[in-house]
């Protein structure tokens, strides 16, 4: 499973579609799916939509959420169409998570980029007063010291105990893509 992290769109999913195929499962970051679609809103709709958002994506049922943020969208659409097409741009990929049953703890911390932003701002500040890079195996080594530094920090995944259950999960879909496989050949 690959979470949203570095840059959303076209690029970041068609990339892992190529390498893992269909296996290659998108988390779209919620937290910033939330305010992307409240941009497009007066602050007075703010307050209700977020309430609508916070219990789809509390659901366990992804098809459930599904449709009460198409739901969300329909309503949406007259008034505040840009809103509307902001909640049913890459919706499937906000419920992935639901999808595969993951739940409680390590649902909330998978459906934020909270653990890579922190790595990353680990590099940042490591990588922060070399002026000059001096090519790719500079950065390449750079940043090799940074994460090493930045694992010092690192504390154990909140919910890690169900990470088996994320595991199980996803080698079930891989089960199905190629049980699919069979059936066309």
């Amino acid at each position: 499973m690959i979470s949203d992290s570095v840059c959303r769109g076209t690029r970041t999913e068609s990339a892992i579609r190529k390498v893992f195929g269909h296996l290659g499962v998108v988390q779209r970051r919620q937290v910033h799916k939330r305010k992307n679609i409240l941009g497009h809103l007066p602050e007075r709709m703010h307050a209700s939509v977020s309430a609508v958002l916070t219990e789809a994506w509390s659901v366990s049922d992804a098809a459930v959420a599904q449709r009460r943020l198409e739901r969300l969208a329909s309503a949406l659409e007259a008034d505040h169409p840009r809103a509307a097409a902001s909640v049913r741009e890459g919706l499937e990929e906000t419920l992935t998570l639901q999808r595969l049953g993951v739940k409680d703890t390590l649902y909330r911390k998978l459906r934020t980029t909270n653990s890579i932003e922190n790595l990353n701002s680990g590099i940042a500040t490591y990588t922060r007063n070399v002026k000059r890079w001096q090519g790719g195996s500079m950065v390449v080594r750079w940043v090799s010291a940074a994460i090493l530094e930045s694992e010092k920090k690192f504390r154990r995944v909140q919910g890690y105990r169900d990470i088996a259950k994320l595991i199980k999960a996803l080698e079930w879909l891989e089960a199905e893509d190629e049980a699919a496989a069979e059936r066309v050949a």
